[in-house]
């Protein structure tokens, strides 16, 4: 089966674009869900994780409190380090048992740090979702209701959008209208499905 791992920085509209491909019938794993599901209470990495930023990191219900979380690792970026080494095998391995029960031409899985962590060599093709930084910059001002310096910050730790340029296989362009993102996501949904014939001819 064909992977794609779809990227993009914060803002982008990974979440549009994902959303009209489930609309065709394709399969999407995202990595963030994953990510929230991993750490739900009862879960062995939130438990490593209070181990290793503390109980208060959870509020009374024993649910992770992400802004506070957010807020070390911006502070700390060693910080960042361990808690990828607490979560990041988990998700792999979720990721891995969805993709093992697909029976589908091809699936798409997000993975907004997908330059940053590494795991280029996980997919098969890297679908990179790009806009201009204004409005990255203000469509997550918008949504998360943040200050534009919070906004910048995060960029700033992301990897810069020319190496994601420079390194993606197809280059979804989203900086006008809807009808423009459908027609090239349709475009790009009959370009997989003709590459995942020519990988499984018998298929």
């Amino acid at each position: 089966m064909l992977k794609i791992g779809l990227t993009g920085g914060i803002g982008s509209g990974k979440t549009s674009v994902t959303n009209l491909f489930a609309e065709l019938g394709v399969t999407i794993i995202d990595m963030d869900i994953l990510a929230r599901e991993v750490v739900l209470p009862g879960q062995p990495a939130l438990r490593d994780i209070k181990k290793t930023f503390g109980e208060q990191i959870c509020d009374k219900n024993d649910e992770l409190n992400r802004k506070k979380l957010r807020d070390i690792i911006f502070a700390e970026p060693d910080k960042r380090q361990q808690l990828e080494a607490i979560i990041h095998p988990r998700i792999r391995e979720q990721a891995q048992a969805v993709i093992n029960k697909l029976n589908t031409p091809y699936c798409i899985i997000v993975i907004p740090l997908l330059f940053e962590t590494g795991r280029q060599d996980t997919i098969d093709r890297i679908l990179l979702v790009d806009t201009s930084i204004e409005a990255q910059i203000q469509r997550t001002m918008a949504r998360d209701s943040i200050s534009e310096d919070y906004v910048k910050n995060i960029i700033a730790t992301q990897v810069d959008r020319q190496t994601r340029l420079k390194h993606a296989d197809d280059i979804i362009n989203n900086t006008g209208e809807i009808s423009d993102l459908k027609a090239q996501i349709k475009h790009l949904h009959k370009h997989y499905l003709e590459l995942s014939r020519k990988n499984n001819p018998n298929s």
